[in-house]
């Protein structure tokens, strides 16, 4: 945040009953604490407004988010923890506990931490151009942002476990395929299809809304606050063993990581 409170890493703006909440990190809307911190006060925010009934998520630049930047050291990636949760997910976790449905609007790669804040909304609108990969491994670390537990809820355990060993990255005809994406539009029309679909439903009566939508997703907050203090831990242990640095390193240099187990 700027010195005034405002956001400095996302925009945000109403639209009648509609909030959109919009990440501003071009090109790549890499997260750190500050662009989830701001993502989850603005959800938050919205959960306390009566006249916000659904939330718009969605991105400028290239992508819709790429994850973390490992081209640098950053803090935010350091094991320690505060209140018993790392910084980061505690971030996430706030987001699963808000109660207004969200509809997102990828327009561009959603990788890594990225693909499981794509997760955190009800739906997801994409076009061809979109890409997905839950790239953990490839990297040489266990998966996070409780993609260990929204991934597998929303496509099942067999996809979920071949996009989580394998790192591999697919596109929106492919993620539409495996129902990862609700729907796949043109990249001119994506806004417009994922406004149409945050307008029909703030149309609904917003307590029942949201009572359907907190009896679907009962116990969801609970189960990615458990998976992101599992996920927390052992990925500091991964960021120490040669495999990490190695898979960091094949990332930089474009080619296929040479792990040794170690």
């Amino acid at each position: 945040m700027s010195s005034s409170g405002a956001p400095t890493t996302i925009g945000i703006e109403r639209e009648g009953h509609l909030t959109l909440i919009e990440l501003r990190k071009p090109p790549y809307n890499f997260f750190d604490q500050t662009l989830l911190t701001e993502i989850a006060d603005a959800v938050v925010a919205c959960d306390e407004d009566p006249d916000c009934r659904v939330i718009l998520l969605a991105a400028q630049g290239k992508a819709f988010c790429a994850g973390a930047d490992f081209s640098s050291p950053r803090e935010d990636r350091n094991p320690s923890r505060r209140g018993g949760a790392h910084p980061l997910y505690a971030q996430a976790v706030r987001m699963f506990r808000a109660g207004k449905p969200i509809v997102a609007a990828v327009q561009g790669p959603a990788i890594g931490g990225g693909l499981g804040l794509a997760l955190v909304a009800d739906f997801r609108i994409a076009c061809p151009e979109a890409r997905f990969s839950a790239n953990f491994t490839r990297l040489g670390f266990h998966p996070g942002f409780g993609l260990s537990v929204t991934l597998p809820r929303l496509v099942g355990m067999q996809e979920a476990a071949r996009l989580l060993y394998t790192g591999r990255r697919i596109d929106g005809a492919e993620a539409q395929r495996i129902g990862l994406v609700d729907d796949l539009v043109p990249a001119d029309e994506l806004r417009a299809r994922a406004r149409a679909l945050a307008t029909e439903i703030a149309i609904s009566a917003p307590i029942a809304v949201q009572a359907t939508r907190a009896s679907l997703r009962a116990g969801l907050a609970d189960a990615v606050q458990a998976a992101t203090d599992r996920e927390a831990e052992l990925q500091a242990r991964h960021f120490q063993t040669e495999d990490f640095r190695e898979g960091v390193a094949a990332m930089a240099e474009r080619r296929d990581p040479a792990f040794k187990g170690r």
